[in-house]
């Protein structure tokens, strides 16, 4: 197996967390001979530099506290790059629910200060869409719309 690809995967893998389908991903980019990916991916493994468990949850913690996005966003991200739904359980439980609430009530807020639409109806429809495009719950969301005046 060739150590300058070992290394460049190594190095890969221990600037950020990745998941399998982007280390495989970087393989493919990096001309690897499909023979020796398998070993690659075992030997990043083994010695701790893939994780997908820790990518999930380091992704979820991520998300919400930089992005402010909500669950529903985080699972379909997770689930788009193929991690297995036990990982992204795992995921989900590294946000605190109060946090999580808390940060829902702060965008929520927020946006609703910034829409400047004049038509009430049209307001609550701007605002719903933003909060259900960033992955909050829908019957969160409507509770939310429900009481703005």
């Amino acid at each position: 197996m060739n150590s300058e690809y070992k290394q460049k995967l190594e190095y890969f893998c221990g600037y950020q967390e990745r998941c399998h389908s982007e280390v495989l991903q970087k393989m493919i980019d990096l001309n690897i001979p499909y023979a020796e990916r398998d070993e690659i991916m075992v030997h990043l493994i083994e010695h701790n530099f893939l994780n997908e468990t820790r990518f999930a949850q380091s992704f979820a913690r991520g998300k919400h506290a930089i992005k402010k996005w909500g669950r529903n966003r985080i699972v379909n991200e997770l689930k788009f790059r193929k991690i297995s739904s036990h990982n992204i359980q795992l995921a989900l439980k590294e946000i605190p629910e109060d946090a999580y609430e808390a940060t829902f009530l702060e965008l929520a807020q927020k946006q609703w200060q910034s829409v400047t639409e004049k038509n009430i109806l049209k307001k609550k429809k701007k605002v719903a869409d933003f909060l259900l495009r960033k992955g909050y719950e829908s019957a969160w969301v409507y509770d939310f719309i429900n009481q703005q005046e």
